[in-house]
């Protein structure tokens, strides 16, 4: 059917009728003759206006049509100048007269958010959810003298959802299918088709405007389902208003926002909160403000305004306690200047540091363009919701900056208060935390309990840290557990990278620092605590965070459902909260080979360092701050074992749990996550690795490698050589190389930059090593140096020791000291056979090596031990790209490298037919 041409008037505002306007003028068949709006608010024109100047349209602003219910002539004049066809009304807050209704030959058609007679008025939207209606939908209709009465043009529909709001049901329905619709309209029009079809008054309602205050105060005496109605019909502007009640009898209006109908049971350690009109009180707890209806069901509201501000609901009590960003930096201050112009160019006014996002006129639109400028000027993550939490400029600048802050400016972070102790060690004054570190905070333990720390190198009491109970365990996994489904959950993978890079950077500016308290807590040598012990720490962190982005699934072939097809890809996903429990040898770089490849996949955590050295991962929990890490990603619980490790091992919300320690702790915890909730585990445990030293080795290379095999970190080395299987052709001139250096090795304190060998870490592993030494003579081993104290030393100072003749039945060719003890046994080069058997007769897998020129025997080698890390011709090699982890009795799962990744992932497999 031919099209006639059209001379159109557009009266309404917003963007909504701008983007109508901007479909119309792709007709060929339509002119736009004029477009009738709003007046600026102060310097700032409606979208409308701007469009249509855009395209050289005329455009008229009234600040109203009539006076007194009459027209006023002026502004029917300027109509009527025009010479409009047919008046499209998309949006209009305004009241049109009669004469201008009429003024066009054609008529005046109007787009209505309700499926008319449902639901007319001026709040259509809003009532469509608070009345609980199943379907909403937008009627477009001619306009008459009544309100929403005239006859219908065309009607279109769509299902309500249990998570719409007023916001997302305009979002994805009733904005883009109604601009598409007003299109439609016209064109039926244009062609002489479109119908009028009168209005039934059975089922027609006319609904309060919700705009006015009054309406929009809640009544909590009703169901559930009715108060999240009435919640989400005024979800995100304006709000349902509700009052908190206080002990001395002051209110407080807020608005509510974010409701859903809540069925999760009991809340955890909720606090109660009055609201007038409510019977009983209502809960504020981890996951929002729980309401209980008149019929015993719950609506929960996960945000609050208070005056201008939309604060998460479970912050309400904590929210005095949060203190603004003060100390901004100059590049900070210069990211507030581009801010600035931003909000101007939306406001089209003057920005002050008061100025109310809202309260200057801006609308849903707005936001939207906020957020996608801001978002585009400093390459951030931002949702509409952080307007709304923070409208006012300056606060909007805050939020702006801490969340940089935690994505790209770990050097911003606040700084935190907490009680230390001042080491004073290395010509270094250092301030050390001694409280558990929970939600971002370092807190007292329950009881105010406390561990004595204890320096090995002369035995005196270093400070008292407090010590974790299962109750703060339980604490620190509910903070954990939040950070996870909130604020940790918004962080992109790459800001998830950044701010892992970040904290590496943190720690390599304050290595000294670091491997001055190691050293001091642990007594490893200075200088190996800082090339190993910290250095290694920091290649993991950034190692890890380059990991963050390349976490991926795949798409998998799959036969299809004929005719259909299907697609099938997997999801690589965090665990959740995970538990790491790491040992007292390394104590900073266990803790970061676990938890920077748990980080880099998305998860939440909490470890409980080594009872006897928790210091070094309490001052990187400082860290962790100034990195920008929110709150709850990481905590730190020093404490017992059977305690609080225990807690972390039983704890139903934890769902992996790393563990580094010994074969019977071991297999006592994978029994205590079977039992609780099978929740995943990865163990390093025990080793006893074998070093096959053949004939034809470089002997200088092998002496100095066996020494190192087993002296590393005074013996404290997971992976050292437990037992030397050294042949007999070289055995005696091995030894004696051995015992000449041994004799010229520096003992002592281990902050002296000539030491080579510290003290043990504690007084219970130092009187096992002796025990170990009198069981191997009592059994007939050969003790060919040491097997004791260090003579003249106060401190767990213990001597390299050698034992030779070691018989394979003995409890030290069997066991593992985990201290500076090398287990000698010679074999005969003619049976590689039995010295491969020999090597594999043990229980523990974790590594292994040997040293020979002969290729073919050194991957023979290779191929049939037991074991998982394999050293040819060097020992202790380790990287972080490399995965480390044990067969058998040592353990399984792997630390560094990609492989560690999947210790802390979980797939899923998606299958979807079309």
């Amino acid at each position: 059917m031919a099209q006639q041409k059209l001379r159109i008037a557009i009266i309404g505002q917003s963007n909504f009728a701008a983007d109508v306007l901007e479909l119309l003028l792709e007709r060929s068949n339509i002119q736009v003759v004029g477009v009738f709006t709003i007046p600026n608010k102060g310097s700032r024109e409606d979208i409308l206006a701007t469009t249509a100047t855009a395209h050289k349209i005329p455009v008229f602003k009234f600040a109203s049509w009539r006076r007194k219910g009459v027209v006023l002539p002026e502004v029917l004049e300027q109509y009527k100048s025009v010479g409009a066809t047919l008046n499209v009304l998309p949006y209009c807050s305004q009241f049109i007269p009669m004469e201008v209704i009429d003024g066009a030959p054609l008529g005046s058609i109007c787009y209505h958010p309700s499926i008319l007679p449902r639901h007319r008025g001026a709040s259509a939207i809003s009532w469509t959810l608070i009345e609980g209606d199943e379907v909403a939908g937008f009627s477009i209709f001619w306009a008459d003298d009544g309100l929403d009465t005239g006859p219908l043009l065309l009607t279109r529909q769509t299902n309500v959802e249990p998570t719409d709001t007023l916001d997302t049901i305009y979002k994805r329905f009733l904005y883009p299918e109604g601009v598409k619709a007003m299109g439609v309209a016209v064109d039926l029009v244009a062609s002489g088709s479109a119908p009028k079809i009168t209005q039934t008054e059975v089922g027609a309602t006319y609904d309060p405007a919700m705009f006015k205050a009054e309406n929009q105060v809640i009544n909590l005496q009703q169901s559930a389902e009715r108060i999240w109605n009435f919640v989400r019909g005024l979800d995100s502007v304006p709000g349902a208003i509700a009052s908190v009640l206080f002990a001395d009898g002051s209110e407080e209006q807020i608005r509510l926002f974010g409701a859903h109908l809540y069925s999760a049971g009991p809340v955890i350690n909720g606090q109660p909160l009055r609201l007038k009109g409510l019977a009983k009180p209502a809960w504020i707890h981890s996951a929002g403000l729980l309401i209980e209806g008149t019929d015993g069901a719950f609506v929960n509201v996960r945000r609050i305004k208070r005056g201008s501000k939309v604060i998460s609901a479970s912050e309400w009590f904590r929210q005095a306690e949060q203190q603004p960003i003060t100390d901004f930096s100059e590049d900070e201050l210069a990211k507030k200047c581009i801010l600035d112009g931003i909000w101007q160019a939306i406001l089209k006014d003057t920005i002050e540091a008061s100025t109310d996002f809202f309260a200057a006129g801006a609308g849903s639109m707005d936001v939207v363009r906020l957020v996608e400028e801001v978002k585009e000027a400093f390459d951030v993550h931002l949702e509409n919701e952080h307007v709304f939490m923070a409208p006012v400029f300056e606060e909007f600048f805050g939020q702006l900056v801490q969340i940089l802050r935690q994505g790209s400016g770990g050097s911003g972070g606040k700084q935190l208060d907490y009680e230390g102790f001042t080491l004073k060690a290395n010509k270094r004054t250092i301030r050390v935390p001694t409280q558990l570190f929970i939600n971002g905070e370092f807190l007292d333990a329950e009881g105010k309990r406390s561990l004595d720390i204890v320096n090995p190198t002369d035995e005196t009491v270093l400070c008292k840290v407090a010590c974790a109970s299962a109750n703060d365990v339980d604490k620190a996994v509910q903070a954990a557990n939040t950070a996870f489904h909130g604020p940790w959950k918004q962080i992109s993978a790459r800001q998830r990278g950044q701010l892992m890079l970040n904290l590496a950077d943190l720690m390599e500016k304050h290595k000294e620092e670091l491997a001055t308290i190691e050293s001091v807590d642990s007594g490893a040598v200075y200088t190996l605590a800082l090339k190993t012990h910290i250095g290694m720490s920091i290649d993991a962190w950034r190692y890890f965070a380059g990991w963050c982005d390349k976490i991926q699934g795949n798409t998998i072939p799959v036969n299809p459902a004929r005719p259909n097809n299907v697609l099938t890809f997997t999801r690589k996903e965090p665990i959740g909260v995970c538990g790491l429990v790491t040992p007292w040898n390394y104590p900073l770089m266990m803790l970061s080979w676990k938890m920077a490849a748990c980080i880099a996949a998305g998860n939440t955590c909490l470890i409980k360092p080594a009872q006897t050295c928790p210091l070094t991962a309490l001052k990187f929990a400082e860290l962790t701050v100034l990195a920008g890490f929110p709150p709850g990603v990481i905590n730190v619980l020093p404490g017992k074992g059977s305690e609080a490790g225990q807690a972390v091992a039983d704890h139903q919300l934890v769902r992996k749990l790393g563990f580094t320690g010994s074969t019977p702790v071991g297999k006592h915890i994978m029994k205590s996550c079977a039992d609780s909730n099978l929740k995943k585990c990865s163990l390093e445990l025990g080793g006893k690795s074998p070093l096959i030293i053949f004939a034809d080795c470089d002997l200088d290379k092998a002496v100095k490698h066996g020494m190192s095999s087993v002296f590393f970190n005074k013996g404290e080395n997971c992976i050292a050589a437990g037992r030397l299987f050294v042949e007999d052709r070289i055995h005696d001139e091995f030894v004696r190389r051995v015992l000449k250096d041994l004799r010229t090795m520096t003992i002592g304190d281990p902050l002296n930059r000539s030491t080579a060998h510290g003290p043990q870490n504690h007084k219970a592993h130092f009187d096992k090593l002796l025990e170990f030494c009198q069981r191997g003579v009592a059994e007939g081993a050969k003790l060919v140096y040491g097997g004791g104290r260090v003579p003249g030393l106060k401190g767990y100072f213990f001597t390299p020791t050698v034992f030779t003749d070691v018989a394979d039945d003995m409890y030290i060719a069997q066991e593992e000291s985990f201290g500076p003890i090398m287990i000698i046994s010679k074999f005969s080069g003619s049976d590689v056979d039995s010295v491969m058997q020999r090597a594999n007769r043990t229980e523990f897998g974790l590594a292994s090596g040997v040293f020979t020129k002969d290729i073919s025997k050194a991957l023979s080698f290779a191929d049939r031990i037991e074991a998982g890390t394999v050293f040819i011709n060097v020992y202790n090699k380790t990287d972080v790209a490399a995965p480390f982890g044990g067969f058998k009795q040592s353990g399984y799962g792997k630390d560094l490298g990609q492989e560690a990744l999947n210790e802390y992932l979980k797939t899923k497999c998606v299958t979807i037919e079309y």
